[in-house]
Order: C-alpha cells, then structure tokens, then sequence
C-alpha cells in the first residue's frame, strides 16, 4: 500500500469534542471517522485493525468448536415479548423502529432470543447437544451518553457465542473453555498482562455473570483487584457474600479502574423455558436446555489496546493486529534514482516472504512530517530508506514500542520481524 493513495490523512489536533485518548488518536491517525456521538465509521487503516482482531477471535472460537452464523439485526417484537425482554422497563437501551404499514420492529442488541428459536428446528435430542453457536454482527444500543468514543457506542460489531447445553455441569465445562479462549486473546492482542477475569453482575442477562477487565485509568468501571492478582471483584458486587465466596477481606484487595472488554453468563434455562427449547433425554423425558453466553464489543476492544498502549506520540500497535507490518519511510522520493530503486527491492523482498508494508512515498511531506506520521500511525517497525541508509547498505530500523534503532538489510528486517 502507498500511503500517497490512501484517501485518509493525519491530523495535526485532536477533535475537541473527544475526550478519550483513543478517540483522539484514531481520529487524528485516520483510523475511524466520527458520523455522530457513539457512532463510528471504520477507515482502510482501522478496518485493516479490527479486521485481525476478527480474525484472532475467530481462530478462538473454532478452538473451542464454536460454529460461525451470521444473524439478522432486524428483530421481531413478539419473540422478545414472550421472554419479557421487550418491555423498556427491562431492558432500557432498546433501539425500535416501524414499518410502512406501522408493523414494529427492535434493532438487535443481543441475539438469545432469535437463536434460541433458531436451535428449536435442530435440537431435539441429547444426541443433538452440545451446540456452540457465534457470530460476528453489528450491535445496537441506545444508549443515554454515548461518550469515550468506541468505549461506548450505540452502533459497534459485535462478536457473541451462545452454548447450549444438556445439564449445568456441561455448562460449567465450556464456561471455564470460553474463559481460557477469552484469555488467548487478551493475551493476542497486547493486553492479556493487565486484563482480569472478574466477578459481575448478569445486568439484564441473568444474576451474575464475569467480565473480563483491562486496567487503565481511562476506565469506566471500578472493580477490586487482589494484592495477589488472583480475584478480582466489580464495585457492583463487591459485598460481604462475594467476599465470603472467594475467602477474602476488604484489606486484601486494591480499587483500580478498569475497562470492560469482555463477558461470560451462566443463563442456565431463562431463555430455553419460555421459548420452549428443549431435548428428550435417554428415556424419551424432556427437559430445558441449558444456555450461556459470550460476548466481545471489537471497536471497545480495540480502543481500549490504544488507551492501554498509545502513548504520547500516538498509537502503539502489537504486531498481531498492526494495519501493516512494516511502514517502508522514502525520503525524498522520485528525487534519487538510487533511493527508489533500492526502495523497489526492499519492498519486493519483504513482500515475497508475506510482510504487509505500508510505503510512505508522498513527495510533498518533509523528513520530520513523515517520522512524526510514523509515530501517529504506530506501524510496529520503521524503516527509513535515504541516500544515506542506501550507500551503508543498512537501512535505519526502528521499533515503535521500545523507539530502539538499529541498521541492516531486508533478511534483519524479517528476522526482527520473527
């Protein structure tokens, strides 16, 4: 990719009506677009982000025998009515519209209901169980503030898995499964070193639930964090009968702030009952089928590794979800024969061996203009190609995360890459 044919551009200021550090650098980068408050559009640069994120969470899901679907966001009001969740009462952040013929009609926020009616047509029978459902779908909420742009949205992708289950012990196996796939990723993305499982309420899904919560100052949610990093507790729930629970006291934790990137329910038969999903077991009996679900917001998800790791600079990307894998810095380009062929050979080189290069050849940008878009776009390594870097036959190599620079050729740039 030349940068010079991206149609976005890099902005100098922040967006004044932004106040997340991760707003203002993916706006400022050119990763996203802001249509209105909680709305967001995705650019090449972080539509090339999002979509590896996908990709990482995708390859979990298979993992764990996950089957990918892809639902309709269009929602019929009686399905929701007959689990109780279509009142507003219940659940407040509803988004409904209406048909010509005044017909009304729900914009999804979840997907139980509509799956759960889809598995009556092919689970019958314990033979038919377990079935791991998921999806990735755009969500909607309505939400009151939509603030600290893709922390909180009222339009966002969404990647949620639904387990259907024959008995709470099958529930309880895939649960611990989901929580350790969860991990993966955390850890796949960059942030798995400061991202808790912790103990939360279900909200309008069930009682209680885990949400898994990355540690930042930018973060939304308090929650109690172990001295030892063992427990972690939301401020929701934090009470005698948690405490009591994992055998702790008040003196043996920290309040830190936390973002929420991520979480699991136990909904056992809330679901399955009123909508009538259900198997006959070996004698022929019938019972409910037991449920969970697993839900991933992917733009929280991605704004909170750029709240996490962005630093002053601009945006530090880990190497698993980077737009690109190295961003090829031309100076002077078309002035110097020598410099753009040796530009031609590093990039064909680098390119056979399945290395995504980001070239810079923009002719109208100076030296410290294009170092200090590097640095904003956060491309994990840099390479400069100059007169200079040419004749040395050792190109400048930078590290955006740790700022270290060393010198070598194209095979010390995929071994650096390794």
């Amino acid at each position: 990719m030349r940068q010079s044919q991206l149609f976005t551009k890099t902005r100098k200021e922040a967006p004044s009506d932004e106040t997340a550090k991760s707003a203002k650098l993916l706006i400022r980068a050119g990763f996203v677009f802001k249509e209105q408050a909680g709305v967001y559009s995705m650019l090449p640069l972080g539509l090339r982000v999002q979509n590896k994120i996908v990709s990482i969470i995708r390859r979990e899901m298979n993992a764990i025998d996950g089957q990918e679907v892809s639902m309709t966001a269009l929602q019929d009001p009686e399905l929701w009515k007959t689990s109780g969740r279509w009142d507003d009462k219940v659940v407040d952040n509803w988004f409904k519209t209406k048909l010509k013929n005044d017909t009304e009609l729900g914009l999804s926020f979840s997907h139980e209901e509509p799956l759960t009616r889809i598995m009556k047509q092919f689970i019958g029978s314990y033979r038919d169980l377990p079935k791991f459902v998921y999806q990735f779908q755009t969500k909607f909420r309505n939400e009151l503030r939509a603030k600290s742009g893709l922390l909180r949205g009222r339009e966002f992708l969404m990647k949620d898995l639904y387990s259907f289950t024959k008995d709470t012990a099958d529930l309880d196996i895939f649960y611990e499964r989901a929580a350790e796939a969860y991990k993966k990723i955390y850890n796949a993305v960059g942030i798995g070193h400061v991202t808790y499982k912790t103990f939360a309420s279900g909200g309008v899904f069930t009682k209680y639930s885990h949400e898994f919560q990355t540690l930042t100052d930018a973060g939304e949610d308090t929650i109690y964090l172990a001295k030892d990093k063992s427990v972690a507790i939301n401020k929701e729930v934090y009470n005698d009968e948690a405490l009591t629970m994992y055998k702790k006291t008040t003196k043996d934790f920290d309040e830190v702030k936390a973002i929420e990137v991520g979480n699991i329910f136990k909904l056992g038969t809330q679901y399955s009952e009123p909508l009538g999903l259900t198997f006959a077991d070996e004698t022929g009996k019938h019972h409910p089928v037991v449920m969970g679900c697993y839900g991933i917001g992917l733009g929280r998800l991605l704004a909170t590794v750029v709240e996490v790791l962005g630093d002053e600079k601009g945006l530090v990307w880990p190497k698993a979800i980077a737009p690109f894998d190295v961003h090829v810095v031309e100076l002077n380009p078309k002035q110097d024969s020598v410099i753009s062929s040796g530009v031609r050979d590093l990039i064909v080189s680098l390119e056979q061996e399945g290395i995504e290069v980001l070239h810079d050849d923009r002719i109208d940008a100076t030296a410290g203009q294009k170092f200090a878009d590097s640095d904003l776009i956060g491309i994990p390594m840099r390479v400069v190609v100059s007169s200079k870097t040419v004749a040395a036959k050792a190109f400048e190599i930078v590290d955006r995360a740790s700022g270290k620079v060393s010198a070598g050729d194209a095979t010390e740039i995929l071994r650096s890459l390794k």
